[in-house]
């Protein structure tokens, strides 16, 4: 019997704990408009349920993969490079979203005075992050 009540603890503890981590990345989804930009961003509007549908399919299939332990036997010269880009997609996406809510840019050349000088303050971002992580990725991490 109390084998049992320790079984359903720890399901109701992960049952709570994956409610809450969903919950967050739900509304961390919603305020940021990740969703309706891409779609926008891609000309697609009468097709964005696809991508809440390819969001949603892709959390459940990696949950469903996870508690079964799937494997998957690929050599890692071809799934590092595919996993690495689609990594770097969401980070990119993610860290655009959250620029763009709060205005950082526009705030940050206001007050620098580097109003006409904007497309290049990006473009220094995104260039420090690009030489970041590979330095990062191919001389540290070795």
């Amino acid at each position: 019997m109390l084998d049992l009540g320790r079984n359903l603890f720890v399901a109701m503890l992960g049952l709570g704990g994956g409610l809450a981590v969903g919950s967050g990345l739900v509304s961390l989804l919603i305020i940021l408009d990740l969703i309706p930009r891409l779609a926008q961003l891609g000309n697609a509007y009468r097709k964005s349920v696809w991508f809440e549908t390819a969001v949603t399919a892709g959390a459940l299939f990696w949950t469903v993969a996870d508690f079964m332990n799937w494997k998957l036997y690929l050599p890692n010269q071809l799934v590092m490079p595919i996993a690495g880009v689609l990594d770097g997609l969401f980070v990119g996406l993610l860290a655009a979203a959250l620029t763009e809510v709060m205005n950082v840019l526009p705030i940050l050349a206001k007050r620098m005075s580097l109003s006409r000088h904007i497309a290049a303050l990006v473009w220094a971002m995104v260039l420090g992050k690009t030489a970041g992580s590979l330095f990062d990725w191919l001389y540290y991490q070795w």
